[in-house]
């Protein structure tokens, strides 16, 4: 349920909130009109080919490694537990997320006109290497945020359940779950926080992955000294409103919808 649950979530909050996510790339990338209506969804097929099963992968792993971890390490704070699941389901994710990404931020940045071409220019410039240009920058990005993202989430439903079940007249703590509004309502914080606090890792992977020039140094920490004295540290910056306009409702729309469909899983599964 898990698994069926994360892809569904992860297929329809991407797809809903894509645009955004093109405007906040070429924000980054500091092209002239961000906010051009042509080519909005460019590059959308390969996102959600590899987002769809990095979502399934990471969030799927992230459940069975944060019980297991629970079970193993039963007096450990559960939130140490729910980082450290976090970092695992998205380290397990990465190598199948990478490629499509490359070709995702080069398509939104208007670098190839197709999908088509992207992978054929890509492969003939760098070989399978260049699948996984600015690896480096996106792991840099994706695991503190999956940590502070998940880790919040857990945290802020956790506290919202004790509080429910507080003034639940029910008995049985175990019929108090999270609505989809509520739902809606811890994934909006976590994803806001999360991406806020992690956006200048996200410009340096965006620009890691769409540098075809070596401008940026292909390393993370070349990059970001790079950002630093051609921008400022305002530089690391650019792209935030986009980029929390963009996480906190598509976080919102899959926590809705994984909450939602691993609720109806696991009663389905309970009535047979």
């Amino acid at each position: 349920s898990h698994l069926a649950a994360a892809a569904a979530a992860r297929c329809i909050s991407i797809f809903g909130m894509y645009p955004v996510d093109t405007i906040k790339t070429r924000m980054q990338m500091k092209q002239g009109d961000a906010f051009r209506m042509a080519g909005l969804y460019k590059g959308v097929t390969g996102s959600l080919v590899g987002q769809v099963p990095y979502g399934v992968l990471t969030f799927g792993s992230y459940e069975i490694y944060k019980q297991y971890l629970l079970d193993r390490f039963p007096d450990v704070k559960p939130a140490f537990v729910y980082a450290l699941a976090a970092i695992m389901g998205d380290v397990t994710g990465s190598g199948w997320l990478c490629p499509s990404e490359v070709m995702k931020q080069q398509l939104q940045a208007g670098i190839y006109p197709s999908m088509k071409e992207a992978v054929k220019g890509i492969w003939t410039k760098s070989g399978i290497g260049g699948f996984y240009q600015g690896f480096t920058g996106g792991l840099a990005r994706d695991v503190p945020f999956r940590v502070a993202q998940l880790t919040t989430f857990e945290v802020t439903k956790s506290i919202y359940l004790r509080a429910k079940k507080s003034k639940s007249t029910d008995d049985d703590d175990s019929t108090v779950t999270l609505s989809a509004f509520e739902a809606a309502i811890c994934g909006a914080a976590a994803g806001s926080f999360s991406a806020a606090i992690t956006n200048p890792l996200d410009r340096i992977k965006t620009l890691m992955m769409t540098d075809t020039t070596n401008a940026y140094g292909g390393s993370v920490v070349t990059c970001a000294a790079k950002i630093l004295k051609d921008d400022g540290l305002a530089g690391l910056f650019a792209g935030v409103v986009p980029r929390v306009a963009y996480i906190a409702p598509s976080v919102c729309i899959f926590f809705v919808t994984y909450e939602f469909v691993q609720q109806k899983m696991s009663t389905s599964g309970t009535e047979e």
